[in-house]
């Protein structure tokens, strides 16, 4: 398939596959299914849904085998969030190509497939514009995993195909984990043999075989349900602390012209009303995140240890004056290094979502020029842009009043 962009509409459907025992969840799976697992209060699922319905996605389908009726009990005909939901139940001990097999018949042309225990925070208009544009029969995202949050499952070619997938995980020079959140084509299913199979052997597999199989890849974390141990970063993730992300020179202090350098505190200088924004974003709950490109480190203009000494200063003034920044995150190479951190690349921003398990998509970043946008954009942040005839502060009081 080759399609031009845009001649396909997207999907408006999303099928769960949700119909397994749960075993690595027991002793909590022994009377629950896994996606109704409790987070803060409400099950798992809940957030799917939400996600779904804030995207955009008219219709779910859950295939569920074990327990059924608790899911169903609980999410009904998804009245209660706006959204069409509809159930395929078949044998607790069939596979996954096989659920997917049996609710053939309900599937839309094309739709979402998700897992019922991860959760990414996808931008559907993104992911659907990749697939449009490819010669793909399907696609499914792979989380890059740099940080070894997990265990890789798959292999890239160059151009962003999936040349290896081994659920297993034994084969070499593994590159990612594929966490679901796939685009399908109804075709596809109808084309599966009527076999109780996992869909990774039964399609994954034939798709990497034919270099059918895009990746939509993507350095967000993903969350989960789908241990015990992975349930205490899924509660810090969902619990959604509010957070504001800041460039430093042209949004906190006055900013240096080009190529000249902040090089010590008596060369920093506070823009008006900065300090008080900082303190109204602590008032209203706000955690506060600086990132900063300083490739005067790179160029020898200035050292680490003057960096940290400016940035100490910083946050101490910061406290003063009743604001707090709970992290700052700097690029200290040099332009044409090649980094993934100096922005307009989005390392930074990856690195605090990791260390603060941030959802970027409920996350501004706000700065001053077309690097920090284009960064934004290829982190999936909103972006506010300041100037000195829209300073921070006046853009504080949108959000101290949210």
């Amino acid at each position: 398939m080759n399609y031009e962009r845009g001649a396909l509409e997207r999907p408006i459907q999303a099928v769960i596959l949700a119909g397994g025992r749960g075993t690595r969840l027991r002793p909590l799976t022994d009377t629950q299914p896994k996606p109704m697992i409790d987070i803060l209060g409400k099950p798992f699922i809940a957030y799917q849904i939400e996600q779904l319905r804030d995207q955009g996605f008219r219709k779910i389908l859950l295939l569920l085998g074990y327990l059924p009726h608790v899911v169903q009990d609980y999410c009904g005909d998804g009245s209660r969030w706006g959204i069409d939901i509809h159930y395929s139940i078949s044998a607790v001990e069939d596979e996954t190509a096989r659920r997917l097999k049996i609710a053939e018949s309900l599937l839309e042309p094309y739709f979402l497939l998700l897992y019922c225990d991860n959760y990414w925070p996808m931008q559907i208009e993104k992911m659907w514009l990749r697939f449009t544009d490819s010669h793909a029969s399907a696609m499914l995202t792979v989380y890059t995993n740099k940080d070894g949050y997990t265990r890789n499952s798959v292999r890239l070619s160059e151009d962003g195909y999936i040349e290896t997938y081994d659920k297993m995980q034994k084969s070499s020079g593994l590159q990612g984990v594929e966490i679901s959140y796939g685009i399908f084509a109804k075709s596809l299913v109808e084309a599966l043999a009527n076999e109780n199979v996992s869909l990774e052997a039964a399609l994954y597999v034939p798709l990497v075989q034919h270099k059918r199989l895009l990746a939509y890849v993507t350095d967000h974390r993903y969350y989960s349900v789908g241990s015990l141990h992975r349930l205490p970063l899924t509660e810090l993730f969902l619990s959604r602390t509010p957070t504001i992300i800041l460039d430093r020179d042209g949004v906190l202090n006055r900013k240096p012209s080009p190529a000249r350098y902040v090089r010590d505190w008596s060369e920093f200088q506070w823009l008006p009303g900065a300090k008080r924004a900082l303190r109204l974003l602590k008032e209203a709950g706000y955690r506060v995140i600086i990132v900063t490109n300083q490739a005067g480190v790179g160029r020898r203009i200035m050292t680490e240890t003057h960096l940290q000494q400016i940035h100490d200063h910083m946050k101490s003034e910061t406290e003063q004056a009743g604001g707090h920044i709970a992290a700052i995150y700097y690029c200290p190479h040099d332009w044409n290094d090649g980094c993934g951190c100096r922005k307009p690349n989005p390392g930074m921003l990856f690195q605090a979502q990791r260390e603060f398990h941030l959802d970027l998509t409920r996350t501004p970043f706000v700065g001053d020029d077309e690097r920090d946008g284009e960064a934004a954009a290829r982190a999936g942040c909103p972006f506010v842009r300041v100037s000195e005839e829209r300073p921070l502060i006046d853009y504080v009081y949108q959000f101290a009043s949210d």
